[in-house]
């Protein structure tokens, strides 16, 4: 059974959770399950970056005429007479030439100021006999019917009166009159999503008539947290729909031209979604409920302001009113037309249709166009898949460097979107995700690695180093000691001479000397990832591949014996301060096919290696005595690690073997060869030639010269001692140059 068989529920836990918040998201983004939390915070990321991407410029097209503190100081309390406002508007049209005028006011109810009425009241009474007076009432009627004056005053001019919706069926549920709707709604079937309003409170009838639009200035589209987001442009009131004051303003600046309805279909199609407004070549993109997102320039104060009471009195100043838009607002504290909004608590409402009119002049509308959601579900299926796939099969740094680009790189990508394209896309549902999926693989991972490694510690710690357990640890592999079959390398070590030694040394000592000897050994076979077999007397037996599998065992092997020579060879001056002999040792390397696993009896289990490849292996390490040489390793080896240098030495039958092997000893890795260093392998491989063909005399050449160049080499001193036996009595014509090796 796999070791790792009892993690498996854990991951099991770890990808359904996974699974589960990846889909709950999903279902919250596409509308079906409603996460209040998920909204708060993507209403405060909405604001933050709406908070950090406005332009902070004021735009000189559009003015707004102020009531305010001032004006109500100084012409009495709201709401004016309407001679008063008629007053305003000759000013503003005669005197100032503004370009269009809009009002953020309604005026609903008849202005009784003038006392008409009570004048009315005395001609049908006491004085309905007095012709003087009923002349004189006549001829004032004109002038103290301030509504009529308003009227005139608004007629024949580009002006846009305001009124507002209610959700709510008043008992009054038609007061004034409405201005004429954009479109009939019977045949339009996205109206279903639009605002469906009750009741209405609009201007009187004559002011109405006498005005050339009209627009609701109401919001009914506040978010839950008292915020102004968005703005609908259009509502449903019984079959037609009605324009926001905004809109109306903007068509009015382009001579009231058709709205055209864009649906998810293209334009004239009615079996979609409505995507935008066509009008006069602007397009306006809308969500499904008619509603933009308002494109606030910035705090108050991103429009110019003149208070009402400079205009009646002719102080405003020429440049600042010619051929402007002008809306027409309450500013002042007391009369409650301030609104939260994103950039600031307390904001004027009349600003709030400022800043929408200037948009749709800029063409800048920011928008969610209804093939976002495409593009955010995938977004939220690879956070998923990034968590199922990548995260457990990397280490934790890895991940925390993936989690910290994609986090980084999404909100960059955000920001590009909605600064670039104008276009709003979620942003708290997938960093929400995002981190959420990471705090799971984390927690699981916590476990899963505590878990997995306390295992493999338990199992594999006596064999393998901590840093390859914590490697183990952090891989997919599945590790078990069951025995199986692998591709691997095999390494034997032996002190020479160690009975003599140990005949010399007292036992204290002895101990002291293998352990020096070992340590470093055992150190370098580990930091090659190599396992520790056994320690046999003064041997060592370690192999490479296993528990964890490493493609470049081999190389490791020989490696690390180069290295534990060189070590040994450092550390003979410290053997000499302490009176101990001069250390020697020989180490045998091959790679093959071997058996690996839990072998052993009921008494006693130990995780090692078998197999012909391992006897081998121990063969050569007992022929670097015959050869004179530290190191042998065999011609499978030489093929699996081809990036070191070697000195073929032989080809051998070695004890219990029948076919011959060609056997070499590593030199130096190929980086560290320098020019000329081995310039005697050429006259080696020569002689070699020579001696398997029997051409006695040109061998004998060859391995003459390289040992008088190196007299202590013993390898050219073996071979002309054979050359001399053959010479007496040589071998078979057929002979293939193969010595045969009568013991171990």
């Amino acid at each position: 059974m796999p070791m790792l068989s009892s993690n498996k529920w854990l991951k099991i836990y770890r990808l359904m959770a996974c699974i589960a918040m990846t889909f709950i998201f999903i279902l919250h983004t596409t509308g079906w399950l409603e996460i209040p939390t998920m909204q708060r915070m993507e209403n405060i990321f909405y604001d933050l970056r709406l908070r950090t991407t406005v332009v902070n410029t004021i735009d000189p097209r559009i003015v707004i005429v102020s009531i305010d503190e001032q004006s109500l100081a100084q012409e009495g309390r709201w709401p004016w007479s309407r001679d008063k406002m008629a007053y305003l508007v000759d000013m503003l049209f005669d005197y100032y030439g503004i370009r269009l005028l809009g009002f953020d006011v309604v005026f609903a109810e008849p202005d009784t100021s003038s006392g008409m009425a009570l004048l009315d009241k005395l001609a049908s009474g006491q004085l309905h006999d007095n012709r003087g007076f009923l002349s004189t009432i006549e001829t004032l009627r004109p002038q103290l019917s301030f509504d009529e004056v308003y009227a005139k005053s608004l007629q024949n001019r580009p002006t846009v009166l305001g009124y507002f919706t209610s959700h709510i069926a008043e008992k009054n549920a038609q007061v004034g009159l409405p201005p004429a709707p954009v479109a009939q709604s019977d045949n339009l079937p996205f109206t279903s999503l639009l605002f469906h309003a009750k009741s209405y409170t609009a201007n009187l009838a004559p002011l109405q008539s006498a005005a050339l639009s009209g627009g609701f200035f109401n919001n009914p589209n506040v978010d839950q947290d008292g915020i102004y987001r968005k703005l609908p442009l259009l509502v449903q009131y019984h079959d037609h729909l009605y324009e926001a004051l905004s809109l109306a303003l903007f068509r009015a600046l382009l001579g009231m031209p058709e709205i055209k309805f864009i649906t998810g279909e293209g334009y004239g199609r009615t079996d979609s979604r409505l995507e935008g407004l066509r009008i006069e070549g602007f397009t306006i993109p809308v969500d499904a409920g008619a509603a933009i997102l308002v494109p606030f320039r910035g705090k108050q104060g991103s429009f110019n302001y003149v208070s009402a009471s400079d205009v009646l009195n002719g102080t405003a100043g020429l440049e600042k009113l010619k051929d402007k838009i002008v809306i027409v607002g309450t500013t002042a504290a007391g009369l409650l037309d301030s609104r939260a909004t994103p950039v600031q608590s307390l904001y004027p409402g009349v600003e709030v249709h400022a800043n929408v009119l200037s948009a749709l002049l800029d063409q800048s509308i920011k928008s969610r166009p209804n093939y976002i959601l495409a593009a955010e579900i995938t977004e939220l299926l690879f956070i998923g898949l990034l968590a199922v796939v990548i995260f457990p099969r990397v280490s934790i740094i890895t991940s925390a460097a993936i989690f910290s680009t994609v986090l980084v790189g999404g909100m960059a990508a955000n920001f590009y979107c909605w600064r670039e394209w104008n276009i709003d896309t979620i942003l708290a549902v997938p960093f929400t995700l995002l981190c959420l999926l990471y705090g799971v693989q984390i927690f699981f991972g916590f476990f899963l690695e505590s878990r997995k490694k306390k295992q493999l510690g338990d199992i594999f710690g006596q064999y393998v180093p901590p840093e390859l357990v914590e490697l183990m640890s952090r891989s997919d592999e599945v590790f078990s000691l069951q025995g199986e079959s692998r591709d691997m390398t095999v390494f034997f070590s032996d002190v020479r001479g160690f009975t003599t030694i140990s005949e010399t040394m007292a036992p204290h000592d002895l101990c002291e000397l293998i352990n020096a000897i070992f340590t470093p050994a055992t150190r370098t076979i580990h930091e090659s990832q190599g396992t520790i077999d056994k320690y046999i007397g003064d041997a060592i037996m370690a192999f490479w591949g296993a528990p964890m599998h490493d493609p470049r065992h081999a190389s490791h092997a020989v490696q690390s014996a180069l290295a534990i020579i060189q070590t040994l060879a450092a550390m003979q001056e410290g053997f000499k301060a302490r009176d101990w002999p001069v250390i020697d040792m020989g180490i045998g390397i091959n790679t093959g096919v071997m058996s690996v696993g839990n072998m052993g009896s009921e008494f006693r289990m130990a995780y090692t290696v078998m197999g012909d490849a391992v006897n081998l292996g121990s063969r050569l390490e007992g022929l670097t005595k015959q050869y004179g040489v530290k190191i042998i390793v065999s011609e499978t080896t030489r093929e699996a690690a081809p990036d070191f240098i070697y000195r073929e030495l032989d080809r051998v039958r070695v004890k219990g073997k029948l076919k011959p092997i060609t056997i070499y000893e590593p030199l130096s890795a190929k980086p560290d060869i320098m020019t000329g260093r081995w310039h005697y392998l050429d006259e080696l491989n020569e002689g070699l030639q020579a001696y398997r063909q029997q051409q006695w005399d040109s061998a004998t050449v060859s391995f003459k010269s390289l040992l008088a160049q190196y007299p202590d080499d013993k390898l050219y001193a073996l071979y002309l001692e054979r050359i001399g036996i053959y010479r007496q009595s040589p071998p078979e014509p057929d002979w293939d140059g193969v010595f045969t090796h009568t013991s171990k």
